[in-house]
């Protein structure tokens, strides 16, 4: 038995590395994750390095209404320009990151010890001036702290009177956690390479064989179905290993090497490398037997890359949303396959510690729902329509 199934295995793992063209595919795609981080890192690096280091540039209508806070902000490195005739419309199209309006009201005010307002356009929505923003509120309020603190030493009063509560912050994060932070859509690709890493062998091995007419013949072979069916998923599940060493590896050279815009450095080390493959190691049969399953069921080749190529892209879902809704690793989540998985490697690459319980019932989650689908493939191949597709 072992022997027809490994006969199977090296049929298929033979005939996949002969075609150059869908190895190179399967090989290039599960690149995409830490390539993708590169670029992103790099260029938001260089972004908010240049504008955090430049002197800050701001237009300032009514400067002549405000010389002592003109003054405060040319010692503290702004460089002042004149403002557009328009100020909310040179924002909104991009023309100005931020424009601060100083009204004639202004000095009056000051002079009687009132609030004087002054306003600060910008647009929200740019991400590429908020840092010009944060600097420009950033001056403004410690300018506005300074005038507080003479109004209250005219007076012959201290401005600690005003500091009711000192706050000292206390921050346990760790580099690792810190860039970690960064990095939650990390699971997303490393579940993605899993899916997208078996994918054209399973089409091929199935759909693929079914159109130039290579199925019958291996069928009336001295093989039973299952074992047919083992020997693909194997060699499905031999380039799926391969894709997700290649995304760690990736992302280990990438994190590794690559220093993060907000200070803080990810290294992944061999063992860190090691316990995220473990964790997903149970989502690999799984994938394997799902693609093997739907490119059975189908007609051709393009059905089958139809709806495995939309495949791919569910299970990885969870993994976005990591990024922008917290979830924690409780015991509920271990029960949805491959979500559980993400969460856990989400916990690892923050350098916080797992629950084995946690890694045990995500792992027999998943193993049990790749069975199932295995079963499912070994069904659908003892059926003669297996032939024809569906």
């Amino acid at each position: 038995m072992m022997r027809r199934i490994w006969t199977v295995f090296t049929k298929e793992v033979t005939d996949n590395l002969r075609d150059r063209r869908t190895l190179g595919a399967s090989l290039f795609y599960p690149l995409l994750g830490p390539v993708l981080i590169a670029l992103i890192f790099a260029v938001l690096g260089r972004t908010v390095l240049q504008q955090s280091e430049q002197p800050l540039s701001l237009a300032v209508a009514g400067a002549e209404n405000a010389p002592g806070l003109i003054q405060f902000l040319k010692q503290n490195d702004v460089e002042i320009r004149p403002a557009p005739a328009h100020p909310e419309a040179e924002v909104w199209a991009g023309n100005y990151d931020v424009i601060l309006l100083i009204p004639a009201s202004y000095g009056e005010d000051l002079r009687a010890d009132r609030p004087a307002t002054v306003q600060l356009v910008s647009d929200r929505s740019r991400q590429s001036a908020s840092v010009a923003v944060s600097r420009a509120r950033s001056l403004l309020e410690a300018y506005s702290r300074q005038i507080g603190s003479l109004r209250l030493l005219v007076r012959g009063i201290s401005p600690a009177v005003m500091e009711t509560l000192v706050i000292e912050r206390i921050d346990v994060s760790t580099p690792q956690s810190q860039a970690a932070g960064l990095l939650n859509i990390t699971p997303y690709f490393i579940i993605f390479s899993i899916f997208i890493g078996g994918m054209y062998l399973a089409i091929d091995t199935t759909s693929g064989e079914r159109e130039r007419g290579s199925l019958e013949p291996l069928l009336i072979n001295p093989v039973a179905r299952w074992e047919l069916v083992l020997g693909k998923l194997g060699a499905a599940l031999i380039f799926i290993v391969i894709a997700v060493v290649e995304t760690l590896i990736g992302f280990a050279v990438v994190l590794n090497f690559l220093q993060s815009s907000f200070g803080a450095r990810l290294e992944l080390h061999l063992l860190t490398l090691v316990f995220v493959f473990l964790i997903a190691l149970p989502i690999m049969p799984l994938a394997a037997a799902l693609e093997v399953a739907i490119a059975t069921f189908t007609r051709s080749v393009k059905e089958a890359q139809n709806y495995i190529s939309f495949l791919t892209i569910i299970p990885a879902l969870p993994g976005m949303f990591l990024a922008l809704v917290p979830v924690k690793a409780e015991l509920w989540a271990m029960l949805v396959p491959t979500f559980g998985q993400q969460l856990l490697i989400n916990q690892v690459l923050r350098g916080e510690s797992v629950r084995p319980l946690n890694v045990i019932v995500s792992a027999v989650v998943t193993l049990l729902a790749g069975l199932a689908f295995v079963s499912v493939a070994a069904k659908l191949y003892e059926r003669e329509q297996v032939l024809f597709g569906r």
